[in-house]
This record gives C-alpha cells, structure tokens and sequence, in this order.
C-alpha cells in the first residue's frame, strides 16, 4: 500500500471522527459511534453494536478514541470494508451463538460443523491458535475479520508473505 494511500485514509477517517464527536472530547460514545456507522451506511443492531463497541474499545474506558479507530479500521481498510464490515458482523454473530462477542472453540466446531466441515480436534486447535491473536482462548470479533481477510488474502492469491 502507498503510504500516501494510508495518510488520506487516516485524514478521512479524522475528518469523519472529529463531525461525530459531538462534544470534541476526542472520544466517541457508543451513540455517536452508532450515528458515525450510519452515515456510512451501516445499520448496527444494539447487540452488534455493543460487541464493535467492545472490540474497538481497546483500553476498556468504554469509548472509542481516534487511535482505537484507527487500529481497528485501518490495517484491513479498503473501499468495500465499511459494506463488507456489516457482512462480517453477520456472520461473526453465527458463530458467536450465545451472542456474547466472542467465538469459543465449541462454538467454532459446532458452527464448522453445521456448514458441513467438521474439524478434528487438531485442526480446531490450529485454528484457535491462529485465530486467537492476543491468547485469551476466544475469538473477538477483530480476531475473527483479521482471519478473515487474511484468509480471503491467501484464497486470491495476495497474501505475498507467509
């Protein structure tokens, strides 16, 4: 990616930060997250929402700072991730089945073996072990877009690194 690419996308993301950021205290609350992703198009259910808010929300302070956007939207931003997050969310929330924002492995294999690829249980670990990038034993919804991607990479031939 062009560095330059990247420092109009950080520019447009401020731009889009700063007008919903009501009271400009450099944070947004989940409101003004929830009005952010509507003028993208995006229409979040509460629940969907709550788990963005959650993942997104990196120090726990309970709202979204610049930094904390710009982590999680940046490395994986394109011109189709706005459109392609709310297809995420969906499908995130079909493994998450009893919808508390993370994936755990039985909810994993369960999930896999529902759409007809039962895992073993080595392959299952080796997915977790991928997929669960910080180690907590879940899948957070960023886990679950960045493996995602990655492998949407591998499949299209684009993930020039291994």
């Amino acid at each position: 990616m062009m560095p330059s690419l990247q420092s109009d996308q950080v520019k447009q993301l401020r731009d889009i930060f700063k007008r919903f950021d009501m009271d400009s205290d450099g944070s947004l609350t989940q409101l003004e997250l929830a009005a952010l992703l509507r003028s993208l198009g995006l229409k979040p259910s509460g629940d969907q929402l709550h788990v963005l808010l959650s993942n997104i929300d990196a120090n726990g302070n309970g709202f979204v700072e610049f930094d904390e956007l710009v982590s999680a939207i940046l490395p994986n931003m394109s011109e189709q991730i706005l459109i392609n997050q709310e297809q995420l969310l969906e499908m995130f929330r079909s493994f998450d089945r009893d919808g508390n924002g993370y994936v755990t492995a039985a909810e994993l294999a369960g999930a896999m073996s529902k759409m007809g690829q039962p895992l073993t249980y080595r392959e299952l670990s080796e997915l977790m072990k991928e997929a669960d990038s910080n180690g907590d034993g879940v899948i957070s919804f960023n886990e679950f877009a960045s493996i995602m991607a990655k492998s949407a990479a591998d499949y299209l031939g684009l993930n020039c690194t291994t």
